[in-house]
């Protein structure tokens, strides 16, 4: 399956990504103390419908996977960096909260994530927060015609690595179209110059996930698809849908 997009395609998937943009808005305003993520997990789910769309997550299983992913979106609490499954947990004051959430469009995929404070936000987790919303920006910045993907790398985990935080290991984003996860990968931490250029019509999906506490490293829930830090350190997680174009980089999941 080719890698590059024409400008039909990728209007599909802004199509796609306006869905996830406006799924993830109404989300977002709806999560408050004591609402359970089960319930989040229903209004995406008639979100996506209402629009004519198909969730992306709902029972996908990679090959790594031994059961199917259960819910419509990710919701990853405090210590949960990704791939929370949205269960009865209600949200308390304070909590961190990672939504992640993809759609498809007449068979074209969109994936967009945010982080948040649910309530009364510590102002380290608005820091978190914040240092993984411009490590995305930075990401974006260099998704450009003739830029390697390590620059694009580098640009992400600059911001990281300089604020001390620390980003998931082995995870990263990737490239996305006719199925979510697709060529290429997209690393968040590299070396500039290396890697493949990037092309005019490549549609990638860019997502630092950062971590409190400079750590990489994870392990696996129970459940066996949550993510948590292995330093017990609460982490954030932001990623947007951006196609490469001669004007230079469109995020393609935005309202």
């Amino acid at each position: 399956m080719s890698m590059i997009k024409n400008p039909q395609e990728i209007g599909l998937m802004r199509e796609a990504g306006r869905v996830v943009a406006n799924t993830l808005a109404a989300v977002r305003a709806a999560a408050a103390v004591g609402v359970s993520l089960k319930e989040l997990d229903e209004l995406a789910a008639e979100s996506i419908s209402e629009a004519g769309a198909t969730p992306a997550f709902l029972n996908y299983r990679p090959r790594w996977a031994s059961v199917p992913f259960p819910g419509v979106i990710c919701t990853s609490v405090n210590d949960a960096v990704v791939h929370g499954i949205p269960n009865g947990y209600r949200l308390e004051d304070g909590d961190l909260l990672s939504v992640d959430c993809g759609a498809f469009v007449e068979g074209w995929c969109g994936d967009a994530a945010v982080s948040f404070v649910v309530g009364t936000a510590d102002p380290a987790d608005l820091e978190l927060i914040a240092a993984t919303d411009a490590a995305l920006a930075r990401g974006i910045e260099m998704a450009r015609i003739g830029n390697k993907m390590g620059d694009l790398a580098y640009a992400i985990g600059g911001v990281a690595r300089r604020a001390g935080y620390g980003l998931l290991a082995h995870h990263g984003g990737h490239g996305i179209g006719r199925t979510m996860h697709a060529e290429p990968p997209v690393p968040n931490d590299g070396r500039p110059g290396r890697g493949i250029k990037l092309t005019e019509g490549l549609v990638i999906a860019i997502e630092p996930m950062l971590i409190l506490g400079g750590k990489d490293d994870y392990y696996h829930d129970e459940d066996e698809w949550t993510l948590r830090s292995a330093n017990g350190r609460r982490a954030a997680h932001s990623e947007h849908t951006v196609a490469i174009t001669a004007e230079g980089p469109v995020i393609l999941t935005l309202p």
